[in-house]
């Protein structure tokens, strides 16, 4: 069941940038999942030599290492936003 949202959702609440950010985090670690394990499935059935197929699997995962640690320890959630100069 889908989160309920108590107001009309707008990227200016903090409350609902930080919800909003951590499910799209949610929803790449799904594909992330998806995609590669059925990629090594496949590559274990058919006894394939799929060198890249490591490789895509560990920089993907960097990748989602680095989106965990920007939600997580740098974006910044707070209610009035930074300026600019």
């Amino acid at each position: 069941m889908p989160p309920r949202w108590p107001r009309k959702p707008d990227r200016k609440d903090p409350a609902y940038r930080k919800l909003d950010d951590r499910m799209n985090f949610a929803v790449h670690v799904a594909l992330f999942a998806v995609c590669n394990s059925g990629l090594w499935f496949f590559h274990n059935l058919n006894l394939t030599t799929w060198e890249w197929l490591p490789w895509l699997t560990a920089g993907w995962f960097v990748v989602l290492l680095v989106h965990l640690i920007y939600i997580s320890a740098i974006a910044n959630y707070s209610e009035t936003p930074p300026t600019s100069t």
